[in-house]
């Protein structure tokens, strides 16, 4: 008797946690209107990379000596092309200018890099206003980034942020610093 009541008590204690910390489904993230032939003009300018979030450290560490990025994505010169530039301001002070080539993937979201084959990058739309994610996966390693329209977004925009990844495994969470003034970045 006792260790039904008991049994009975954990599964509702089991549904009440669920209900009160209830994770999004990974498939309720809803990609960005990519439809495999061209980016909406929407998506392309200057984007600031606020948080990223992974499974682990490891996958992160690359963003570890940095204190922003700055983003100007732009539509390429052939058809299923993006142009994507950054300016990284390092947290020593440095700039260090960035260049990718993104091919959109025909009948597809996926987004590959240029002289990169294993890796993909999908973007999904944000809660947060003028936020996007991104979910880039390669040879070893995944990651979500939030990027935004703003240097700063209101607070609640990471909360999500970081609520949602860790919903979908991601135990590790950067926040970049965003201390210094961010680099310009080049025209070329």
């Amino acid at each position: 008797m006792f260790y039904q009541i008991w049994v009975a008590l954990l599964y509702l204690y089991g549904i009440i946690l669920n209900f009160i910390y209830q994770c999004p489904e990974h498939s309720q993230l809803t990609t960005l209107g990519v439809d495999g032939k061209e980016l909406p003009e929407v998506y392309l300018g200057q984007w600031y990379f606020i948080a990223g979030a992974a499974p682990t450290k490891k996958e992160l560490a690359t963003f570890d000596p940095v204190d922003s990025i700055v983003f100007n994505m732009a539509a390429g010169s052939a058809p299923m092309q993006l142009h994507l530039r950054a300016t990284i301001r390092m947290k020593d002070g440095h700039c260090v200018p960035r260049k990718w080539i993104y091919h959109l993937t025909e009948g597809s979201t996926d987004l590959r890099t240029e002289g990169r084959p294993d890796m993909k990058t999908e973007l999904f739309s944000s809660s947060c206003p003028g936020g996007i994610m991104l979910n880039e996966t390669g040879q070893g390693y995944q990651r979500f980034l939030l990027y935004n329209r703003s240097p700063y977004p209101p607070k609640k925009c990471v909360e999500e942020f970081k609520s949602l990844t860790s919903c979908l495994d991601s135990k590790a969470f950067l926040l970049t610093p965003r201390n210094q003034e961010p680099c310009e970045l080049s025209t070329n």
